[in-house]
This record gives C-alpha cells, structure tokens and sequence, in this order.
C-alpha cells in the first residue's frame, strides 16, 4: 500500500511539476511577445506628421448628413486632395447591388470623433453622448460619400480599391 501510495504522490509531483513549467513557459511567450511588439513599435513608431485625417473629415461630414444639415456636409471643404475609390456592394449570396465611385475613403459606421466614455478609476466611467446627443452603437457596416455629394451606407459585404475594376461574371450562390 505505501509503495502505490508513494507512486500515486511522486506521478502527482511529475505532473504539478510539468504543468508550472507549461504556465512558465506561457508566461515567457506572453513577455516575449510583449518584447517583440514594443521592439517593432521602436523601430516602426506611429507617424507623427499626419496632419490631416480624412476619416475625420468623412466623421463631420457624416453627422451633418445624417443630422439634417446636408448643406454643411457639402460645403464642407477638406484640407487636402482627396482620393477617389472605387467600391462594389454584394449580396450574401454574391450578387454586385451596386458600385459606386467613392469621394475620399470608406469609413467604419463604428468610427466616432470622440471616445464613448470617460474612466475616472478602474472601477467607474461615464458613457459620453455622441456629436448629435445619443448614445450606444451603430450598426456593423460602411459608410461613404460619392463624388456629387451623395450618402451611402452599407451593412453587407463589399470589395474596395483605389483603382478601377469591373465584375464582369459575379457568382450568384443558391441555396445553403
């Protein structure tokens, strides 16, 4: 009996002692990762002379619009040249709905001028209001601007680019 129980104590050791040297191990990959990240970042830093941000300029553009003041939106003048994209909107099951010529970039219907909240400590925020007064989330999707000023939003799938394409065979799926 003691020589099983001596086994049964040393197999529970072997296995303690495996396991700390397993979450050892993952400890060491989190503080490498963690090394390599902060080496990338010192060799490749965030770019510092941005001075002009056309997802900012799409965001004010974009609560004028939908605030009613369209007028604004458009007369809204950016600070730089602005790209055109182009973009072609499909259904689920793979149909092209649309495409358009985009005036600047496609931005995020999540993207927001302002934080949604304040942290005072750990353990207490305060929601902050959107620019029109609401709070919470916008739908998952895009949004952009067409070059004679009109809206368009989009929560499906679409293909994006910076040059001129053309879908001629889009593959339609049936069923599941």
């Amino acid at each position: 009996m003691k020589k099983i129980l001596g086994i049964v104590l040393a197999l529970v050791l072997v296995v303690g002692v495996c396991a700390g040297c397993e979450m050892s191990g993952s400890y060491s990959d989190q503080a490498n990762t963690k090394q390599v990240s902060n080496n990338l970042q010192a060799n490749q830093p965030t770019p510092t002379d941005i001075s002009y941000s056309l997802e900012r300029y799409n965001l004010i553009r974009r609560a004028y619009w939908v605030n009613g003041q369209r007028e604004k939106a458009n007369a809204l003048v950016c600070e730089i040249e602005k790209p055109l994209g182009y973009i072609a909107l499909f259904t689920t099951s793979g149909a092209v709905v649309e495409k358009f010529i985009v005036d600047g970039k496609v931005s995020s219907l999540n993207s927001y001028l302002t934080p949604d909240s304040e942290e005072y400590a750990a353990s207490y925020s305060e929601w902050l209001a959107d620019v029109d007064g609401s709070y919470g989330e916008n739908d998952a999707g895009i949004f952009f601007f067409t070059p004679d000023g009109k809206y368009v939003e989009w929560t499906g799938t679409y293909l994006y680019s910076d040059i001129p394409f053309e879908i001629d065979n889009p593959i339609l799926k049936v069923g599941e």
